[in-house]
């Protein structure tokens, strides 16, 4: 069973659903018992940093997040929910992140011709062998809505990268930790198939 971690921060019903077409079980819940034996945990989320690591708090979902990492269960970061995993964003300075990852979050720069938010289809440049991306085309297309993107510490976690002005961490992975900025669940076949091979481990 996949659980969906709810913390007010929408787009849940959408992860869900794309679950479901894939014939996987997933409850949405912020209950930890359920959180704690579940066999994947997904963090999705819209929205900003500082407001959703004040609902994480608010629930307490930050330690049960924390303790099912340490746990080695499979979680996985949608958009806001990766860049949850990471240390802080410059979206909410002064608020630190549930810091499972390293990196930070950055403003997309203002480029002539390139508007911000990031809304639409981009291409990922696939490497170092990602568990998310196996039997993929080496460049899928996938969809994003971001207005922040990552920049992560560890070159080797960086398992996809897309280009929008500047280069953007699109995917990492590091043991059981996973996450992509993009949207699977609104990325028609490639992103079933990401959510699928998510759903195996």
């Amino acid at each position: 069973m996949t659980v969906i971690i709810d913390y007010d921060a929408g787009n849940l019903k959408s992860v869900e659903k794309a679950l479901a077409a894939l014939g996987e079980e997933a409850v949405i819940t912020r209950t930890f018992r359920e959180i704690a034996r579940a066999e994947r945990v997904i963090l999705p989320g819209v929205g900003s940093f500082g407001d959703a690591m004040t609902q994480l708090k608010k629930y307490e979902l930050d330690k049960a997040i924390k303790e099912i990492a340490e746990k080695g269960t499979p979680l996985l970061g949608i958009c806001l929910g990766l860049q949850l995993l990471f240390e802080s964003s410059e979206e909410s300075p002064g608020v630190e992140g549930l810091c499972l990852l390293k990196g930070n979050i950055l403003k997309l720069p203002e480029q002539t011709g390139l508007k911000v938010p990031h809304i639409g289809w981009n291409s990922l440049n696939l490497k170092n062998d990602g568990t998310l991306f196996v039997g993929m085309d080496e460049s899928p297309y996938v969809y994003f809505v971001h207005s922040y993107y990552l920049q992560a510490a560890d070159e080797t976690s960086v398992k996809a990268t897309a280009e929008y002005g500047v280069q953007i961490h699109a995917s990492v992975e590091k043991e059981n930790i996973f996450a992509c900025q993009f949207h699977p669940e609104k990325s028609s076949t490639e992103g079933l198939r990401i959510l699928k091979n998510f759903t195996k481990l």
